[in-house]
């Protein structure tokens, strides 16, 4: 997921976006030299180890995938690692798609949402880390942001390309593109020596159902327990979700988590108040949220302090004027408290081990409150009450 730097155009038209580097630069002085938070965890679900997307936007992959594989676990099977890139492969080709019967007039780049992990594995399959090797999107030769370039490149070309006939020639010319920069994907494969497409991969190996599985957010000015399209420029696929009261959404990974589902989350990261070095996330009780001074936020995160209230109101005035975006994607993974007592949300990231708690941030609830741009688990972890409101 990738920051909006300018104002969607209509719904979900043209934008403009930042590199993961960009976000990660912003955030990296987020941190106190002396903080002294202390953890106890709670709950602490089992899933994969931590990975890094590099330089690439491609959170959304890493997180839903790793949700995935936690899924496997949580239904007995020995979890595999799966390959990030190959969904994002797909996800490049549905945007093209997209961009093209647009006429140019949407964004691409790498940014999606953690449901184009499932709708992925339902239409294509999953493959193994080992049969798919790339590693280098984002992290070595291969730079996200020259990828992208020349992926759009391919596209205008074929939009202003004026001849009647040209019919689809540009799934041709993308598909090679992606076979040169990504590597090209094996037709079928060896995964412990038995023999796999991947679609009978997905159904014999990761075993996961995406029906199984639903997405939430919270919007105030939309009507509760219904389903609306997810209004972020990186649902590019129109998805729509199920809209419930901002506690309510906390109400869910609470119980998802008594429960042992993880629960993939999209939030907005790019604030003062969030510390990847740190690995701390909260609301800090100041006037002002978008202007905290210098001398405040050389402290903010010594150790625990009271929190702003977050209401409905004060969520939604920052999606309307995009201080929350969608900028990242992780998983939350368990609960935990600090040293008074006060709970905090467990969470995985993509950004390698390189903060204080290896790869893992502790975020407060009235954190996930108010910057969360939506969350999507397994239905079972939906408590029965809430289940009960929504319409379909």
């Amino acid at each position: 997921m990738i920051k909006i730097s300018t104002l969607a155009i209509g719904l979900f038209f043209s934008t403009v976006a930042f590199a993961q580097d960009d976000l990660i630069n912003k955030v990296i002085k987020n941190a106190s030299l002396n903080s002294k938070f202390e953890f106890e965890d709670i709950i602490d679900l089992e899933r994969t180890s931590v990975k890094s997307q590099g330089s690439a936007g491609t959170c959304w992959s890493y997180s839903g995938n790793s949700f995935l594989e936690s899924e496997m676990i949580k239904k007995g099977k020995k979890p595999v690692d799966l390959a990030e890139v190959f969904a994002a492969r797909y996800v490049y080709l549905g945007k093209a798609r997209n961009y093209i019967l647009f006429n140019g007039n949407l964004g691409l780049g790498d940014g999606a949402e953690t449901h184009d992990v499932m709708n992925m594995l339902r239409k294509y399959g999953a493959m193994p880390q080992e049969a798919y090797k790339l590693e280098d999107y984002g992290k070595g030769i291969v730079k996200s942001d020259e990828f992208q370039a020349k992926f759009k490149e391919i596209l205008e070309t074929y939009i202003k390309n004026p001849s009647p006939t040209k019919g689809i020639s540009w799934v041709k010319d993308i598909n090679n593109y992606m076979d040169e920069k990504l590597g090209k994907l094996p037709e079928t494969f060896t995964y412990q020596g038995k023999n796999y497409t991947p679609q009978t991969f997905a159904k014999e190996v990761v075993g996961i159902n995406p029906d199984d599985y639903i997405e939430f957010s919270s919007y105030k000015d939309s009507p509760y327990f219904s389903k609306m399209v997810l209004p972020v420029p990186d649902n590019w696929s129109y998805d729509q979700v199920y809209n419930v009261p901002m506690k309510e959404m906390t109400d869910i990974i609470d119980y998802a988590l008594t429960k042992g589902y993880t629960v993939a989350w999209s939030s907005d990261v790019s604030e003062p108040y969030f510390s990847w070095k740190n690995g701390v996330a909260f609301v800090p009780n100041v006037d002002d949220l978008y202007s905290i001074p210098d001398e405040r936020r050389k402290t903010l995160f010594d150790g625990p302090s009271q929190e702003k209230i977050v209401t409905e109101d004060l969520r939604l005035e920052g999606l309307y004027s995009l201080y929350t975006t969608d900028d990242h994607a992780m998983q939350i993974v368990g609960l935990a408290k600090d040293q008074n007592g006060k709970e905090y949300y467990k969470v995985k990231n993509s950004w390698g081990e390189t903060n204080d708690y290896k790869g893992y941030l502790y975020v407060t609830k009235a954190f996930v409150q108010l910057k969360s741009t939506g969350i999507l688990l397994n239905k079972a972890g939906v408590p029965k009450n809430i289940k009960a409101k929504l319409r379909t």
